[in-house]
């Protein structure tokens, strides 16, 4: 795959990201009933719900950054799994699985821009080498 196809999906991915977790995130801070009531019936404490909305649109700003950040941009990326996982558990087990279809598209979309982040900005170790015998 080229670098510019590359580059073109991974800010697609990223733009796509930041608007559903910086939606996501303004819905949590602002008391959407909507997303409140969710989320209350899922079981989380409204001190929880404040903290994901700061924490979602923090990391809109790190991941719309270009070229900068890089190591804090995997925190964010870290962090947006877990919020995916999470949601998913918490929507099968409390609501039903056909709550949780957003949670599977998000996990999909999130992944391939991981992947084509990862591609752009590949993981440097310095003098350490990682190869087959390193881990016998």
């Amino acid at each position: 795959m080229k670098t510019k196809t590359t580059k073109t999906i991974y800010w697609i991915g990223a733009i796509l990201t930041s608007l559903w977790f910086g939606a996501s995130g303004f819905f949590e801070l602002t008391r959407n009933a909507l997303v409140w009531g969710i989320t209350q019936q899922l079981g989380y404490p409204e001190h929880f719900i404040y903290l994901l909305g700061v924490a979602k649109l923090s990391g809109v700003v790190v991941l719309l950054m270009p070229n900068r950040w890089l190591r804090l941009k995997e925190w964010v990326f870290a962090g947006v799994f877990f919020d995916i996982i999470f949601a998913f558990g918490s929507k099968v087990a409390v609501i039903g699985p056909a709550a949780a279809v957003d949670a599977v598209v998000a996990f999909a979309m999130v992944c391939v821009t991981y992947a084509m982040f990862r591609k752009l900005y590949p993981v440097s170790y310095g003098n350490f080498e990682v190869n087959e015998t390193s881990f016998r």
